[in-house]
């Protein structure tokens, strides 16, 4: 634990591989609304309910897939994870409700292989990493060679912050415009409202997990928003203040 070493991100890991597939928009590749069915030929269940057939790129990105959980981590252990993951039932509309699944972020993941030919890692080498100067990072995959997508991402902190950084400055870095305005901007909006946890010792006003959730970005207090991953993996943006705050733990 230091600056000099890279540090798991956990869930932080999410809102990159957001960051891959604004990009992916960006060229042309995919589109938020694509059916999510169409990328995977190989991988349909049995039987395509009509809530599966409607799931689109957008629901993974806003956790709302119409899904009460993920694949069992048994399944996934040698499986085919995409396959596990259609597999689930999916109980509700895609868009109705907000559940938190990292299997939907694997999903973007395994997106933007299929239609690119690269690992995400490969893909935001040149497109992300080199531009703002980060030298070490890794990956952890899944079985079948898919960057994991919810996690598995390694960073040093000084790279977290200049991830943020780029963010609160519109997506531009060094006079480029390395990721497109309008998807930091769409990306960063509230695009869908959680549930409100069981907390009444804690108003709404005060609680950063009610505040909306983007693509793979969480909405905070003071209209801030940050990437957050388990144990304290913050770029927290401040757009008001102009400041990024940066944590590892």
């Amino acid at each position: 634990y230091g600056p000099q070493f890279v540090h798991s991100l956990y869930s932080m890991s999410k809102s990159f591989t957001s960051t891959a597939v604004g990009l992916a928009v960006a060229e042309g590749r995919p589109s938020v609304d694509d059916r999510v069915l169409k990328f995977f030929p190989d991988a349909h269940p049995a039987e395509v309910g009509e809530h599966l057939a409607a799931l689109r790129v957008r629901h993974l990105l806003t956790m709302s897939t119409g899904q009460e959980r993920d694949p069992p981590a048994e399944r996934l252990r040698d499986g085919h994870w995409a396959r596990q993951f259609l597999a689930q039932p999916f109980a509700r509309a895609p868009g109705s409700v907000f559940r938190y699944s990292s299997a939907a972020t694997y999903m973007c993941s395994a997106i933007v292989q299929r239609l690119t030919g690269m690992r995400l890692v490969d893909y935001l080498r040149p497109r992300l990493f080199e531009p703002l100067g980060i030298e070490r990072f890794h990956w952890e995959t899944c079985p079948q060679g898919v960057d994991v997508g919810g996690t598995g991402l390694y960073l040093q902190t000084e790279s977290l912050a200049r991830f943020g950084q780029l963010y609160l400055q519109g997506g531009r870095w060094n006079g480029r415009q390395i990721v497109p305005a309008a998807w930091v901007a769409e990306a960063t909006a509230a695009q869908i409202q959680q549930r409100p946890p069981e907390r009444p010792t804690r108003p709404h006003a005060r609680n950063d997990w009610v505040q909306g959730y983007g693509y793979q970005f969480w909405r905070s207090t003071h209209g801030a928003y940050r990437g957050d991953g388990a144990f304290g993996q913050f770029p927290v943006v401040l757009p008001r203040q102009q400041a990024v705050l940066a944590i590892t733990a």
